[in-house]
């Protein structure tokens, strides 16, 4: 069995995330898109910084349902790493634009199975060079 990698965090609504890096990182799944983001802000406010960008392969909020980040945790507590805060708040910025401007569709399953899979493809060369 592999170690747990305890200063990485993954973030995500993602299931098939949480199912493959589950065993070798800490791993917190959630329920909406938005709710990542908000977990994401509030983690790097204490004692993380981002290791994937918050808006990873250039798709909208609305354009997907499923969004992972990928944190590490910094060496001195307390220590903010204040581009990641800039970079999360400018997410959080865009996705509420997004949801404030237009319907989100009602996705069909298979859809959904798609975004899944575009969500761990994204993710999975960042969790390779770790």
């Amino acid at each position: 069995m592999l170690r747990k990698r305890e200063n990485i965090l993954i973030i995500t609504n993602n299931e098939r995330v949480a199912e493959r890096f589950g065993e070798g990182f800490q791993v917190e799944l959630l329920a909406e898109y938005g709710e990542v983001l908000l977990r994401t802000r509030d983690a790097l406010q204490t004692e993380y910084r981002l290791l994937t960008h918050p808006m990873s392969g250039s798709l909208k909020p609305n354009q997907t349902p499923f969004k992972t980040i990928i944190l590490e945790r910094v060496e001195k507590r307390g220590a903010l790493d204040m581009n990641s805060i800039e970079l999360i708040e400018r997410a959080m910025a865009a996705y509420h634009k997004f949801y404030e401007c237009r319907e989100i569709p009602a996705w069909s399953e298979r859809s959904r199975e798609d975004f899944r899979t575009v969500d761990l493809s994204l993710m999975e060369p960042a969790i390779e060079r770790l």
